[in-house]
């Protein structure tokens, strides 16, 4: 016990930080990690477990699903179970919480001699129907006894016997020790790196938006606090912050505590006299900018933890706000920075050319060269990379089997990190997914050993004809199914829950070979290996947004289904489509795609109808446009070349959008969304105005009259 007391003493003088894995029975691993939590000086120690062990105060327990609450926070101990009954390896929490021991820390993992041989307790949230935890493989576990088994860094511990501790390599002498004054020339950063941030941050010119990436502990969300001090010291009257959940600000608003003592601080509300910095949730923040109550003419946002905010509320917000900057981490349990740039960052590019980017590397919290953060990088896969693929060789699509990605890391690295890349929020729990998911597919575009191409997909339907019609009536919800399911409840379709559904869960490219038609050749083979494997349809789900409803649309797959609400992970409006393999799929495809088609109009007109006037078009664009009879267009040459009123020629005008459309007109086209916002979502003139930048309703309706006129000449 003094031997690993003394050796976080040894790793606090080097800042470095350390993992001792501790094997054996419950009831063993649970006294010797209660003996060395009550041997060390530890400030704020953590217990991370199912349920508290006995004697120890609730508020130094946590559950693993309550992981992200003590995102900020600081430990020097740090105990997880994996051992006791009920317990089980969340891959999220331990990512999170590895990130919140200082240097000199220990995290503690205890875990069963044979871990990797069978499904832990945490296993239960990959059991779909009609899986049971204990039957699922356990390639995930396994792959992380091996790689602890073979790594330098852990200190190895048998419960009741000595632990046996990895020789340390002298400190590098540019290595501060904790307590030291910081390194930089900045009084309030404690690196070049972050005043560099601060600087930037505090000087930024309006229509010049910042871009902060980081790994974490790297002071990022400090850097934020530190700059807003600074500026409500200057005078600024508010500062708006957002990110994806209230805790990842913390540390923001206590930095911002200590530099402005003369503050009050209520909750994420911290105001200096009659100067603000102030927290908004995103929906509200997107809320108050469309209403106009936020943003506007010297306005100022800060968001933290961009990457796991959808990209269409970041791109909302770039333009109500002149003064906005967007933090995130690069590799991480918040998402992804690489998928934030690839989904967001053209789109600033385009808006915003003189945007300006600044990366910390500089760690805050432990030393540039701590063994922690390595292994765990190591461990969950959060610095995966795309492997870049020779230049030349056939490009050739083969199944990918678990079991030899399990045993394969560079090739399990390699298309992981497609997955990183390509999503705007890959988790640690997702490479679990990928291991052991029960009913998960994984095809590949490959050329050689290295893969350019990935597509993930997941089982689902075949229940029995009762349980589909319990399911259908709301009477049942087994896990999992979740594109089945959804079809089931909003359509009420029982063939939809017998039938063999295949679900596109993820599908990546690698980003030199994009707009090469990899994604096409992805989603061909793979429909072709669903049809030998007997499964009727092939689906999709994802945000609907114009380029993508045009990627599936172009490879014949139908709309079935639109949310009514935006997705919180997304910010858009969930799609699903579907592509038929066999006479039952189609006949199933076609019924679900009719009556979707039926519907939209109306939804158009109250539910939908501030859906975006581009996904609308696109939407329309599906099924057979109606003909554009002489009455018709009678009526809209009256609107478009007289003085008829619009609105008394309103079903003439639906008919010569959709006949537009069936004709090619593209559904980003400016004339075609103006009539879609005014004709089927009955946009007000004051909105219309607004959208247009003109000003009452007589420059309206001549704008409609120019747009029908646009579309009748097609």
């Amino acid at each position: 016990m003094e031997q690993i007391v003394e050796r976080a003493a040894d790793l606090a003088r080097r800042r470095w930080r350390g993992l001792v894995w501790l094997t054996g029975t419950a009831d063993a691993c649970r006294e010797a990690a209660l003996a060395l939590w009550r041997a060390g000086p530890w400030q704020a120690p953590l217990w991370v477990a199912a349920e508290a062990p006995p004697g120890l105060a609730g508020d130094a327990c946590l559950a693993p699903g309550r992981a992200r609450s003590r995102l900020g926070g600081e430990q020097d101990l740090l105990v997880v179970d994996v051992v006791s009954a009920g317990a089980g390896f969340d891959p999220d929490a331990f990512g999170a919480l590895a990130g919140t021991l200082r240097a000199g820390g220990l995290l503690v993992l205890m875990t069963p001699p044979d871990w990797g041989a069978h499904p832990d307790a945490d296993y239960a949230r990959l059991a779909e129907h009609p899986f049971l935890p204990e039957r699922l493989t356990a390639r995930y576990l396994g792959r992380l006894a091996r790689l602890l088994a073979a790594a330098p860094e852990p200190i190895r511990w048998r419960a009741g016997e000595a632990p046996l501790l990895p020789p340390l390599a002298e400190p590098a002498p540019q290595t501060s020790a904790p307590g030291q004054s910081n390194q930089s020339a900045d009084p309030d950063c404690l690196t070049d790196d972050q005043a560099e941030a601060v600087a930037r941050l505090v000087r930024q010119r309006r229509r010049r938006p910042l871009v902060i990436t980081a790994d974490r502990g790297r002071g990022k969300s400090a850097a934020l606090g530190i700059a807003c001090a600074r500026l409500l010291a200057a005078g600024e009257a508010e500062i708006l912050v957002t990110a994806p959940r209230p805790a990842a600000v913390e540390s923001l608003f206590e930095r911002l505590a200590t530099l402005c003592p003369a503050g009050e601080r209520q909750g994420l509300d911290f105001r200096l006299g009659d100067r603000r910095v102030r927290f908004v949730a995103p929906d509200e923040l997107t809320r108050l900018a469309q209403a106009g109550a936020a943003g506007g003419a010297g306005a100022r946002l800060l968001v933290d933890e961009a990457a796991a905010i959808p990209a269409a509320l970041l791109g909302e917000w770039l333009g109500a706000f002149p003064r906005i900057a967007f933090a995130t981490t690069v590799h991480g349990y918040e998402g992804s920075g690489r998928g934030f740039a690839v989904r967001f960052l053209p789109r600033l590019a385009r808006e915003a050319p003189n945007w300006q980017g600044l990366h910390l590397g500089e760690p805050i919290r432990w030393a540039a060269d701590d063994p922690l953060e390595g292994l765990v990088n190591r461990l969950l896969l959060l610095g995966a990379e795309p492997t870049g693929a020779p230049s030349d060789g056939d490009v050739v699509w083969q199944r990918v089997l678990p079991a030899e990605l399990a045993e394969d890391e560079s090739r399990l690295r390699a298309l992981f990190g497609l997955l990183v890349q390509a999503h705007y929020r890959t988790t640690p729990a997702d490479l679990r997914r990928l291991l052991d998911g029960p009913g998960v597919g994984i095809g590949a575009l490959m050329v050689d050993r290295y893969p350019l191409g990935v597509v993930l997909t997941g089982d689902e339907g075949g229940f029995d004809a009762e349980l589909a019609e319990r399911v259908a009536r709301g009477e049942r919800r087994p896990r999992g199914h979740l594109m089945a399911q959804s079809l089931a409840a909003h359509a009420g379709s029982r063939e939809a829950l017998t039938a063999r559904l295949r679900r596109v869960v993820r599908i990546a490219v690698a980003q030199p070979q994009r707009r090469a038609g990899l994604g096409r050749r992805l989603i061909e083979a793979e429909a072709e290996q669903a049809r030998r494997d007997g499964v009727d349809l092939l689906g999709a789900s994802f945000g609907a947004e114009p380029g993508l409803l045009a990627f599936w649309r172009s490879l014949g797959f139908a709309t079935l289904r639109l949310g009514l609400t935006r997705e919180t992970a997304t910010g858009e409006h969930a799609v699903m489509v579907a592509h038929p393999l066999t006479e039952r799929g189609e006949a199933l495809v076609e019924g679900l795609a009719a009556r979707f088609r039926r519907a939209l109009p109306g939804l158009l007109a109250f539910e939908l109808c501030e859906l975006a006037p581009e996904i609308a078009a696109a939407l329309l664009a599906e099924g057979e446009g109606p003909a554009l009879d002489a009455a018709d267009r009678r009526d809209v040459e009256d609107v478009a070349f007289a003085q008829r009123e619009p609105a008394l020629a309103r079903p003439a005008l639906q008919v010569l959008v959709r006949h537009a459309l069936a004709r090619g007109v593209p559904a980003g086209d400016a004339s075609l969304c103006l009539l879609v916002a005014w004709g089927f979502q009955g946009a007000s003139s004051e909105r219309l105005a607004a959208l247009l930048g003109v000003t009452g309703r007589r420059e309206v309706t001549a704008r409609l009259r120019q747009a029908a006129a646009a579309l009748i000449q097609w």
